[in-house]
């Protein structure tokens, strides 16, 4: 018989023993997903929450890495405030020359003084405008009534802080650190961890109090970021595949499934929402999900809705595992042989090459 011809029986030989040995591992299994049976039938209560019938989410808690929008509502400097450059005053006074008039919003420059034209910024034939930087507005008040009684009898004088231009501003978008803290800016860090949103508001308020007189804030959950959700595709033998999702209060198996867009060939069919803890009899809460009924009949009985930290786990098709496996097998052989057979078909033309050329082929 050729080499030829007996490597290609051996391959054969080979490669069938392979494929009975892989059907004598796996038994009389079957490949069709839906009559696959469950290996643990947990009781599942009849109040778990589904499309048609879900619970309301507990009060949420903050945790990193929240993400929380604040908004100043009011944020009053404490009294006595001292005014910094580049803040804004409304200066009013009456009993002034008419025709040099003091009133209006005057900006303290970057130097500190409050300039106000004329000849209130001079002293004694020098330009000397008032020194406002450090100062309180009631001791501005009192320093500028001094120096208008050098030109006017009984001057009266009424000075209010329009804006700061110092202050730091907080509202916006604030990501919860990995130690729960969350930072005010030049008004320093709160730790916010476990707290609900109305707790929160409280201490950020009670932190504020410090700088502002009744500070008042609004406080939100921007990016809910803490609690989610898994959804573990079986990958047949090439590798699972785990999805994060965030938790927004009413998801269930099938709003799951449309997130990852569908199943991949490597999925059945079958499917479960795994869920931490223990069910009512101490074992594990694993929750059966009827696909067919979900998609096909709009059976909403399966279709749970899905809490904080789910694993919604969909398992492999069977027939792609096992296409798999043996082609993990039969892959290495494969290239073996198929190297050995080349070896072989070389030799054997070398060794033929003068015997072909004498014989006039």
């Amino acid at each position: 018989m050729p080499l030829f011809a007996q490597s290609s029986h051996k391959f054969v030989g080979l490669v069938g023993g392979a494929f009975m040995l892989l059907l004598l591992v796996s038994g009389c299994a079957t490949f069709d997903d839906s009559s696959v049976e469950y290996s643990t039938a947990p009781p599942i209560s009849e109040v778990i929450p589904h499309e048609l019938s879900k619970a309301t989410s507990p009060v949420y808690v903050i945790e990193p890495p929240d993400v929380l929008t604040i908004s100043a509502i009011s944020l009053v400097p404490k009294h006595p405030y001292r005014v910094r450059p580049l803040d804004t005053l409304i200066v009013q006074a009456t009993g002034v020359p008419t025709e040099a008039p003091i009133g209006g919003e005057h900006v303290i420059g970057l130097d500190g003084n409050l300039v106000l034209g004329y000849e209130y910024d001079y002293l004694d034939g020098q330009h000397q405008p008032i020194r406002a930087t450090g100062k309180t507005i009631e001791m501005i008040r009192n320093e500028l009534e001094e120096r208008l009684q050098l030109v006017a009898r009984e001057p009266r004088v009424w000075i209010t802080l329009s804006s700061i231009a110092s202050q730091q501003d907080i509202s916006g978008e604030h990501l919860v650190a990995p130690d729960g803290r969350v930072t005010l800016g030049s008004y320093g860090r709160v730790c916010l961890i476990g707290m609900t949103i109305e707790e929160a508001k409280t201490t950020i308020e009670t932190h504020l109090s410090q700088y502002f007189e009744n500070p008042q804030v609004g406080v939100d959950v921007f990016g809910f970021n803490s609690k989610v959700y898994y959804v573990i595709t079986q990958g047949a033998g090439l590798g699972d595949q785990v999805f994060r999702l965030p938790i927004k209060g009413s998801e269930t198996a099938l709003d799951a499934i449309g997130e990852i867009q569908g199943f991949s060939s490597n999925s059945s069919i079958r499917m479960w929402v795994a869920r931490p803890g223990f069910n009512n009899q101490g074992g594990d809460q694993i929750m059966p999900i009827d696909w067919l009924g979900i998609s096909q009949r709009g059976d909403v009985t399966t279709n749970y809705q899905l809490m904080p930290g789910d694993r919604l786990y969909v398992a492999e098709d069977k027939l792609v595992a096992f296409d798999t496996a043996l082609a993990k097998i039969i892959s290495p052989i494969e290239r073996m042989l198929g190297v050995t057979l080349l070896g072989t078909q070389t030799a054997n033309r070398i060794t033929t090459y003068g015997t072909v050329n004498n014989q006039g082929f």
